[in-house]
């Protein structure tokens, strides 16, 4: 697609340097994870992932106009990306429901640091492993600790986000602009939608429901996927993951400011061990060609 036919979307992007569409991002996802938390009590977990991907498709849709005429392996692509954006955010809402914020995303990024060290035989890395294991060991193991049933569905959508960063790679090589995560995010909601109804039924037919998970989709959905998809393009995975490794730190503050979530010195600890095993990882990982 020529430059000059991309949409005012696009254009829009791709004048913001790579590294600041993912700081964005962050801020987006995170700031939105706050104010899902908020709606658990009105439409359930399932039922806020599923006004959030619903929303999403809508706006993502009504945005870049996707045609159906794919081919077979850029099809395939795309309903792959919107199984894993349609578990990964179940399991991490489900988390969300059961444990703060901030320990919910540094248990799941347990997944980006996995993509980040798979397959390498350095000592170096089996010393970030090690750091990022003890960062949950102290996560969970304060007085109170958290319920184990959250961390287990931390860890599930943490191996959904390691899968998410692959598929969302390969998907934005195989297309130039946002049809392609307009009919995931399509895929995502179907996949969703009986859970949310089970959950919640006809509560998310309420006109402040549906405006409060329109919000949601925006900053947790449409904004921070969007802008992703764009930097992926634009920059390697490794330089990508270095700059998610403060997602854990981001969504601690969003939790304390938004929430009132308050987490242990020995929880904070945990996050920095995080945070820095990631860091430590994506940057010695072997230079992407």
């Amino acid at each position: 697609m020529d430059h000059a036919d991309r949409l005012p979307v696009a254009r829009l992007m791709g004048g913001v340097p790579p590294t600041a569409l993912v700081l964005l991002g962050i801020v987006s996802v995170q700031v939105g994870a706050a104010f899902a938390k908020q709606l658990f009590t009105v439409a359930g977990a399932a039922g806020t992932v599923t006004l959030r991907l619903v929303m999403a498709a809508l706006v993502l849709v009504a945005i870049w106009r996707p045609s159906l005429r794919l081919d077979r392996r850029t099809l395939l692509t795309v309903v792959v990306y919107g199984a894993v954006l349609a578990v990964m955010n179940l399991c991490f809402y489900a988390a969300l429901a059961r444990i703060p914020l901030g320990a919910a995303v540094t248990i799941e990024f347990l997944g980006p640091l996995a993509v980040a060290v798979a397959g390498s035989r350095r000592w170096i890395d089996a010393v970030w492993v090690l750091l990022a294991g003890t960062g949950v060991v102290l996560l969970t193991g304060v007085q109170g600790g958290l319920l184990w049933t959250g961390v287990l569905f931390a860890l599930a959508a943490g191996a959904c986000w390691a899968a998410y960063i692959l598929v969302t790679a390969k998907l934005g090589s195989q297309t130039t602009d946002g049809k392609g995560l307009a009919l995931a995010m399509v895929v995502g909601a179907v996949i969703a939608l009986p859970f949310g109804v089970g959950s919640a039924g006809t509560a998310m037919l309420d006109p402040l429901v549906l405006a409060a998970g329109f919000a949601v989709a925006l900053m947790s959905s449409v904004v921070p996927y969007s802008l992703e998809l764009e930097a992926l393009r634009r920059m390697p995975p490794r330089v990508f993951g270095i700059l998610m490794s403060m997602e854990p730190a981001v969504a601690a503050v969003a939790g304390l400011l938004l929430l009132g979530e308050h987490l242990a010195p020995a929880q904070w600890v945990a996050v920095c061990c995080v945070v820095i095993a990631s860091v430590g990882a994506t940057r010695s990982a072997k230079p992407d060609v």
